[in-house]
């Protein structure tokens, strides 16, 4: 058991302030457990730091670790940069008053069909052939037609037999006549004979034409020069006027004249006046966009489509290419003046916003692999918003370039595109 000594003692000052101990001295004897409890763990006691200071280093160091962030991402990060394409324009769209969208057609078309009722036995064409007017592109059977012509025949030449009997009578009785060997009235019955003798001729040969109609009809022909677009009838088909029976054909085939294509766009009715009978035009099909055809306006219809607010206008091809197919889409420029050959030809451009001065000279950074290259170049006419550029940069439509590129770019540096 431990010993605390001083736990019971009494004592006091003198006058000189020496203490004064109690003569007797009684220690005090306490548990071991209960000493433990006076012990001090030093390990687990807190050591508090001041609050302020505490605030200031964490301030301190957010703000050393954006620092680094901002010159890390200076130095290798990528920068966001709008771009825009190079893209190819052509000088006669400065001379463009307005832009419209339309559709190749044909204004010759037709659904060649038959005025007969037969099993179509024979089609001599398919989609894309070319054919003239008047040739036979299919046939019906027309054997009963064929069977009603040789009726027709037979009967003619029964009808002219008849009549040069009825000739031959009439002769004979017209001289025992004149020798008064015979009465006026036998003159008269050979007369109405060699008539109606006459007549019956005329009725076998109107009988033949018809039945010749009749196997004409049987007969399909191209009734302008033209090319065949759809074919909607095969052989064994059942071919009627008007397509009434159950599964037979109105029409054999769908064709139309490629001289008659036209663009036919429709043009706000406010825009109306800046468009004039004559007026040249460019015509761009979507399918080629590559491609520039001369047009003209040829008319205009003389009525506005109230819910679009539009009036259509058809544009005839100047130049005529055979690619040019009917229902194509088509974009028509239309001009203030005619346009050379010179000003026909495409130059690679790009949007100005992409031209910047760098050392007293024009150039543009484009966009490659992910970095900023930058491109001196020489800058040549301006058209609309765009800035035609000389082919010694080597640019090539679809290339990117950063628009409105800023000082703190440079040749080289990573960047991520955006499209402005």
């Amino acid at each position: 058991m431990p010993l605390v000594a001083g736990c019971g003692w009494r004592g006091g000052r003198g006058k000189r302030g020496r203490i004064m101990a109690n003569s007797t001295f009684k220690p005090v004897i306490m548990p071991e457990a209960d000493l433990s409890r006076l012990s001090i763990d030093r390990a687990r006691a807190p050591r508090r730091q001041p609050l302020r200071r505490r605030r200031w280093l964490w301030t301190g160091g957010l703000a050393i670790l954006a620092a680094g962030a901002v010159l890390a991402a200076r130095l290798n990060g990528e920068q966001d940069v709008g771009t825009v394409t190079v893209t190819t324009a052509y000088p006669y769209q400065a001379a463009t008053q307005l832009n419209a969208a339309g559709y190749v057609v044909a204004q010759r078309k037709a659904s060649v069909a038959t005025k007969a009722t037969g099993r179509l036995e024979w089609l001599g064409v398919a989609e894309g052939s070319r054919v003239r007017t008047g040739e036979i592109i299919a046939r019906l059977e027309s054997r009963d037609m064929q069977a009603q012509v040789d009726q027709a025949v037979a009967n003619e030449n029964a009808a002219r037999a008849e009549l040069k009997d009825a000739l031959r009578s009439l002769e004979r009785t017209r001289d025992l006549a004149r020798q008064k060997f015979v009465s006026a009235a036998a003159f008269d019955i050979a007369q109405a004979r060699f008539d109606k003798a006459l007549a019956g001729v005329g009725v076998a040969q109107a009988n033949q034409r018809a039945a010749q109609v009749g196997v004409e009809q049987t007969l399909i022909r191209a009734p302008f020069d033209g090319v065949v677009l759809t074919k909607t009838a095969n052989v064994g088909d059942v071919i009627t006027p008007f397509s009434s029976a159950t599964e037979s054909k109105g029409a054999v085939v769908t064709m139309a004249d490629m001289e008659s294509l036209e663009v036919e766009a429709d043009v706000s009715e406010a825009n109306l006046s800046k468009i004039r009978i004559g007026q040249p035009c460019e015509i761009q099909l979507d399918a080629f966009p590559e491609r520039r055809l001369r047009g003209v306006v040829s008319r205009t219809v003389p009525t506005v489509d109230r819910a679009k607010a539009t009036v259509m206008v058809k544009v005839r091809f100047v130049e005529r290419d055979p690619l040019v197919l009917p229902e194509m889409s088509a974009k028509v420029a239309f001009l203030d003046k005619a346009v050379a050959d010179s000003e026909r030809q495409p130059l690679i451009a790009v949007h100005q916003d992409a031209i910047v001065q760098r050392d007293g000279r024009p150039v543009l950074f484009l966009v490659a692999d992910g970095r900023a290259k930058l491109l001196p170049v020489h800058v040549g006419q301006k058209i609309n918003d765009l800035q035609t550029l000389g082919a010694e940069a080597g640019l090539k439509a679809g290339d990117k370039a950063v628009a409105r590129p800023p000082e703190s770019l440079h040749d080289g540096d990573k960047v991520k595109s955006t499209q402005k």
